[in-house]
């Protein structure tokens, strides 16, 4: 065991230390802050006005302002992440196989398992310095509210944001295995997490068990709850079984690759 987490680990270094000097990287956070920013600033600046509205004219304003605020931000934030996130996953493996290390890393003695493991926690430690400047100012915004804002709340709105992330990793890490294409790797991570996204809405038309079934599986609707603070085991259970799925999905078309080399 020790000999495969020692694996992992340096796997997940250098995975991330690839991120912080790649200057893609950087670019797709900084438009992601940029764009953050803007959001943050426009639902805040809308609701805030509102209430001093309202509060001008006698009239009671009929919701929470800050937590109206922190639920329109999060769900702001998660429409980013649907976008951003098959960027980030695209050349987890595609570039190895641009550059011929693919095949080292299917013939070396680390098992796939843990190459998937350490390159999506790499990716995903990536990600989570990404969210922590918004999470600053954040903190800063609701210093004052009345009422306050329980921590609670925004923590696990913001660990249900790094685990939707995490599920769309893991997916587009498979895909990524599977073309040198970092283009196509992008397109069809996108378009997997988006029928995730709308498969809710898919389900509603079907109805019945099915189509109850096919809804526990949507993206939206489990980080929705978390969004609201409401920390729900089977919501947790399906992110997890998403980034599991990703992770053996990966680990399998490696496999399956080492074999075509042997």
């Amino acid at each position: 065991m020790g000999i495969i987490f020692a694996n992992i680990i340096a796997i997940y270094r250098r995975e991330l230390q690839s991120y912080f000097a790649s200057p893609f990287a950087y670019i797709v956070a900084g438009v992601f802050w940029l764009l953050s920013g803007f959001f943050f600033i426009a639902i805040f600046g809308t609701l805030v006005q509102q209430s001093i509205i309202q509060d001008q004219y006698g009239i009671p304003t009929p919701f929470d302002v800050s937590s109206e605020i922190l639920g329109a931000f999060l769900g702001v934030l998660s429409s980013l992440v649907l976008f951003v996130m098959p960027m980030l996953s695209m050349g987890l493996y595609s570039e190895e196989r641009k550059r011929g290390t693919l095949e080292l890393l299917a013939t070396s003695p680390i098992t796939n398992w843990a190459v998937a493991l350490g390159k999506l926690l790499g990716v995903v430690t990536f990600f989570a310095t990404m969210v922590l400047p918004l999470l600053l100012y954040e903190v800063i915004a609701f210093s004052a509210s009345n009422p306050p804002i329980q921590p609670t709340v925004l923590a696990i709105g913001h660990v249900g944001l790094i685990l939707l992330a995490a599920a769309i990793l893991s997916l587009g890490m498979f895909i990524s295995s599977l073309t040198d294409s970092t283009v196509l790797a992008a397109i069809l991570t996108f378009a997997l997490a988006l029928l995730l996204w709308v498969i809710d809405f898919i389900a509603d038309r079907i109805g019945g068990t099915i189509g109850g079934a096919i809804g526990h599986l949507s993206l939206l609707k489990n980080y929705n709850l978390l969004a609201q603070g409401i920390l729900d085991t089977s919501t947790l259970v399906l992110f997890a079984s998403y980034v599991i799925l990703g992770l053996f999905l990966t680990a399998q078309s490696i496999e399956a690759f080492r074999f075509q080399r042997s």
